[in-house]
């Protein structure tokens, strides 16, 4: 089951079938005055019924079962060796029996879900990576209760998908991808599936959302939408008005259980060419860049002189990866890569991902004010993950320093690096900068998460070695009239940046001692 917050579960079983509706609304209904208003019109209609779409797409959706291999329990005593006809005889089974002990047969637990077909010649079936993984078989029932033991070909459990393989001589039934991207808010969708395992149900709705990030994986960006969704519905299809798949259904967001109108679905723009890679190869080959990436605030943006809040700002860039070789630095935004706009932070790591390997692409940087572009050859992150490239090394706490001077306009205090503070704070020989010792409570610099151990390595973009520097810069800064510095941290060698706006004057002379 997949959760998130309230309880996020799992739907398992059932596909999901978006049938999308492309006509504006009557303009004039809603008081649009633009000059199309007058001509806009609603261009079609739901149909009557949805009974001839789900009898053509009813025969590709199929229900897969999955039983998991269960371990013998080893904390049970054997039985003891008693003469035939003892009377603890009865008494020793019947005791392991009710604990299920090695006389007890054990029964796997089985999982269900949905998938559809998407080769008929081949054999080839979808559904969600969590509906099949740790199975010890998986099994698939066809529209017309024909069970056939199925293969995995692989999983992915980045996008929550995995690609089945059955032979049969049957005549299957498959479908093929449309573009999700094209759906808007508002367009029905009907779901046809086995919720609860009650066997065909065709449920319908609208898209209520696009976009979603739910926490599930680093490329969220699901589909929402208020069809009926509930356990047994995960792997499902979703389709448009032309029977082509536009998503796989994949979670529901409820706090009873049941479906209260929030579904999600993976959107086939992001599913296919992750499926692709696994039927050509086995497994996911994604593009890798080697930096990691944060949000750029309003805050971030104003102290790096953009006109706007947009790209991805690298905190850290890993020396062997392409972006090391392409000598992007810890500051640059990345706004543009492969001729793709990064608006988002979170857009890149998709577009990245979905870049062929091997190949060179440029990439648009925002660095000292001005836009640079550079050429950077992508990579492999399933291979960078395999050499262990990729460090997830946590920020641990540290403990406080005896030497420090008070920073009031950021919130902070300050210790210059020294043999006794880079013992105590357990900081690297090839980390300079200044340690933070303490953070005012109420100061911005808390509500952002700075904490004591936290080394500063840069602010706005130029080091600092010394307390003077940073007297320097923050006076630089209000001189340009910016209202914030951008801190570069770093804390047991995992770095980001952070805007902290700079406290006024009447607030400095309230805080200083």
């Amino acid at each position: 089951m997949r959760t998130n917050n309230l309880f996020l579960s799992s739907a398992l079983s059932l596909s999901m079938l978006f049938v999308a509706i492309s006509g504006p609304a009557n303009a004039q209904l809603f008081g649009r005055k633009d000059e199309n208003a007058n001509n806009a019109i609603i261009k079609n209609h739901a149909p009557e019924s949805f009974a001839d779409l789900a009898e053509i797409l009813l025969p590709s959706v199929v229900n897969i079962s999955s039983t998991q291999k269960v371990e013998a329990r080893e904390d049970l005593p054997e039985l003891p060796q008693l003469p035939p006809g003892s009377p603890f005889e009865d008494f020793f089974e019947e005791f392991l029996n009710r604990r299920g002990g090695q006389n007890t047969p054990q029964i796997p637990p089985a999982s269900l879900g949905s998938g559809f077909i998407i080769d008929a010649e081949n054999g080839y079936i979808i559904t969600n990576n969590h509906v099949i993984r740790d199975a010890e078989e998986v099994r698939v029932t066809l529209h017309d209760d024909t069970t056939l033991t199925a293969d995995v070909i692989g999983m992915d459990d980045k996008t929550d998908i995995a690609v089945l393989k059955v032979n049969t001589k049957k005549k299957l039934h498959a479908v093929k991808f449309g573009d999700s991207d094209v759906m808007r808010v508002g367009d029905w969708v009907v779901a046809i599936g086995n919720p609860f395992g009650l066997g065909g149900t065709v449920t319908a709705g609208i898209v209520s959302a696009r976009q979603r990030d739910i926490n599930s994986g680093p490329y969220d960006d699901f589909i929402q939408t208020d069809a009926s969704i509930n356990r047994g519905n995960s792997g499902g299809p979703m389709f448009n008005l032309q029977g082509e798949v536009i998503g796989i259904n994949t979670a529901i967001f409820s706090p009873s259980g049941g479906s209260v109108g929030i579904g999600f679905a993976i959107p086939s723009s992001l599913a296919d060419p992750v499926i692709k890679q696994i039927i050509e190869y086995g497994r996911t080959r994604r593009g890798w860049l080697g930096v990691k990436i944060q949000t750029v605030t309003d805050e971030i943006a104003e102290s790096l002189s953009m006109d706007s809040a947009h790209g991805a700002l690298v905190a850290s860039v890993n020396e062997n990866s392409p972006a090391g070789k392409a000598e992007l630095q810890a500051g640059d935004v990345i706004v543009e890569f492969n001729n793709q706009r990064v608006d988002e932070m979170r857009q890149l790591p998709r577009i990245v991902a979905e870049t062929k390997i091997d190949t060179e692409v440029p990439i648009v940087i925002w660095r000292n004010g001005e836009k640079i572009t550079k050429s950077v050859s992508v990579g492999e992150l399933e291979k960078a993950e395999e050499d262990g490239l990729i460090d997830n090394a946590a920020n641990d706490n540290v403990p406080p320093s005896v030497k420090d001077e008070k920073v009031s306009e950021l919130g902070i205090s300050l210790s210059p690096m020294s043999k006794l503070t880079r013992e105590q704070y357990a900081v690297p020989d090839s980390v300079e900068g200044l340690v933070i010792t303490q953070v005012d409570n109420l100061s911005e610099a808390a509500e952002k998460g700075l904490m004591p151990g936290d080394i500063v390595v840069e602010i706005n973009q130029k080091k600092v070695e010394s307390l003077k520097d940073v007297s320097t810069a923050i006076a630089q800064a209000e001189k340009d009239g910016k209202g914030s510095v951008l801190l570069l941290l770093n804390n047991q060698g995992s770095v980001r940046f952070t805007a902290i706006k700079l406290s006024k004057k009447d607030e400095k002379s309230k805080t200083s001692k």
